[in-house]
């Protein structure tokens, strides 16, 4: 079994890619008559145990790591003294639409699964639903919008401004500024154009200052909407084949938690052209100043106009 070993050579926790039913085969060519069970047997006297692969590793990690996000953090702080919105932004994992099987188990009557298809094959006529989420850090509420088309800047920003006349403008009457945390890739990546062009558009519509914030590279499982939106919309709906768009909406919508997390929910039924080209001359028309520390993640953007 040496060749097939795997784990830390100086930890007691191994593991094997080989099956019981192998090795036992193995054995009994070799004059070892043994069956899988006395091989499993076997296997976990010998310090061996079942193991799937874990998430440990964020891969090379950036010098200034920390130091953004204390940025992050000590930018989340002021917009709280002042009584700003502070929100976190990303896409969750795009979905297929349909009667497939979701991951989890619920109470059903003895013997009676609920029935869903074998293979996982896009249905062209639901298609797939794209969860574009917003999280307010202050108030511990989330927006989500449902996309149907495709992830691209126009429809992340798109979601930002359908939270702030949803949700964000009645909790946040006297804004004038709004900070936006994100990932630093995707549709809202740091060096997507788009999104930065996207952005100016959503300042001059809102008519608010728009300071953002991109996480480092490596590091988008630390962005809060993970773990306080994201994580209870997964539990809430496991278990539960997502058959329509209307029924993720309505999944999405029911999560709460005993912290007081509320969460609505919306479908955008918009088309989002892809592979738009920004060019020179667009990007230096906008009123984005980077900020003095890594001014690749973190900018200003203000509106053209002034809010009505």
């Amino acid at each position: 079994m040496e060749p097939v070993t795997r784990g830390d050579p100086e930890s007691p926790l191994r593991w094997t890619c080989k099956s019981t039913r192998r090795l036992a085969e193995e054995l009994t060519q070799q004059d070892h008559r043994v069956g899988p069970r006395t091989v499993a047997l076997l296997l976990h006297q010998a310090g061996y145990s079942l193991q799937a692969n874990r998430k440990t590793r964020e891969g090379l990690s950036h010098p200034d790591r920390n130091a953004q996000f204390e940025y992050i953090n000590a930018s989340v702080a002021r917009s709280l003294l002042r009584d700003q919105p502070a929100i976190s932004v990303d896409t969750k994992k795009k979905e297929l639409v349909g009667d497939f099987k979701n991951g989890g188990r619920e109470w059903r009557p003895q013997g009676d699964p609920e029935e869903v298809r074998v293979h996982d094959f896009l249905d062209k006529t639901l298609g797939k639903a794209i969860p574009y989420g917003v999280y307010d850090l202050i108030n511990n509420q989330g927006w989500v919008s449902v996309g149907i088309d495709h992830d691209t800047a126009q429809f992340a920003t798109n979601s930002i401004r359908r939270w702030w006349q949803e949700m964000g403008r009645d909790r946040f009457p006297k804004a004038r500024e709004l900070l936006i945390t994100a990932d630093g890739g995707g549709s809202n990546g740091h060096r997507t154009r788009l999104w930065k062009v996207s952005l100016q558009t959503l300042a001059d519509d809102l008519g608010l200052t728009l300071h953002v914030c991109h996480f480092p590279p490596g590091t988008s499982k630390w962005n809060k909407i993970e773990h306080r939106l994201f994580s209870f919309i997964t539990q809430n709906w496991r278990g539960k084949p997502l058959i329509s768009h209307q029924a993720i909406v309505s999944l999405i919508a029911s999560t709460s938690t005993s912290a007081g997390l509320i969460v609505k929910a919306a479908l955008d039924t918009n088309h989002y052209e892809t592979e738009i080209k920004v060019s020179d001359k667009e990007l230096a028309a906008l009123r984005l100043q980077r900020h003095e520390f890594h001014g690749d993640w973190n900018y200003t953007i203000t509106p053209r106009r002034k809010k009505l």
